[in-house]
């Protein structure tokens, strides 16, 4: 199914010292924001949209330095990320959402939902948003020399927004400082927090920089958080890796938001 563009917005929201490409196909339906990947852009969930149609209002932009159109910031910080959910939704004038996140966008997801319990209609978490304790400091200067190498060819993809407008210290920082954030001390209470529905799509596989088992060890970990609460589930376990799933499980991702979205849609019918 395709959606219709004939009521879709596209535009600039300002933010900080900063603005944001964004996305807004309109509509009754229910409104989900799409968070991206660390590095990623909108793009990334057409395929999910798509599949979704019309009975959804999609909602969906480019973080900082991000994509072709969103501007650069001098702040790149995981806090500044939650901000700019509140910032697009307030922009498109949207109080209450579905949040469905990707990777560095479900940890975004977790916290907003954790922090706007009436606001957050439901979360879909897709490969994303694990309490482990992964990050030590070998790890830590793993990914600084993975990204000191990105950036020898990183800019001659800048143009065409396939890699974000950030320097290698940057994205290095920004992604060790992902890894504080998802230990089981500091993820884990905001996910047993979240009184809403939680579903998680889970990737098999590696990820860019993981090594043998490790990411499939780092998902294991959600097994103790879903034992406390009882909102969270797992709605699909895929063949496809971390950085395939939306790609080839699309609809894996569709059907968990449907399962999530199902209670109000059926009570705005019953609203009519």
């Amino acid at each position: 199914m395709t959606i219709s563009t004939s009521s879709t917005w596209t535009g600039m929201v300002p933010v900080d010292d900063t603005a944001l490409a964004v996305t807004d196909t309109g509509g009754p339906g229910i409104p989900v924001i799409y968070l991206n990947g660390q590095f990623a852009t909108q793009g990334y969930w057409r395929r999910v949209i798509a599949e979704l149609g019309a009975d959804f209002r999609h909602i969906s932009y480019d973080e900082r330095a991000r994509g072709r159109k969103s501007k650069r910031s001098a702040d790149y910080s995981f806090e500044a990320a939650v901000r700019d959910v509140d910032a697009v939704l307030a922009a498109r004038g949207v109080d209450q959402a579905m949040v469905v996140g990707w990777s560095y966008g479900a940890v975004v997801g977790a916290h907003w939902a954790n922090r706007n319990p009436e606001r957050a209609l439901g979360v879909v978490l897709v490969d994303g948003a694990f309490p482990s304790d992964w990050l030590d400091e070998a790890i830590e200067q793993r990914i600084r020399k993975l990204f000191r190498r990105l950036n020898l060819f990183m800019p001659l993809l800048r143009p065409t927004g396939l890699t974000p407008r950030m320097n290698a210290e940057q994205m290095a920082n920004s992604n060790i400082e992902l890894g504080r954030l998802s230990r089981a001390s500091e993820l884990g209470p905001v996910l047993d927090a979240i009184a809403v529905p939680v579903r998680y799509v889970v990737a098999s596989g590696a990820s860019l920089g993981s090594r043998g088992d490790e990411q499939e060890k780092i998902r294991a970990d959600l097994d103790t958080t879903i034992a406390r609460n009882p909102h969270i589930r797992i709605a699909a376990k895929v063949t496809s890796n971390h950085g395939a799933i939306l790609k080839k499980d699309f609809r894996a991702v569709a059907e968990a938001v449907r399962e999530v979205a199902a209670p109000h849609q059926k009570h705005d019918r019953q609203s009519v």
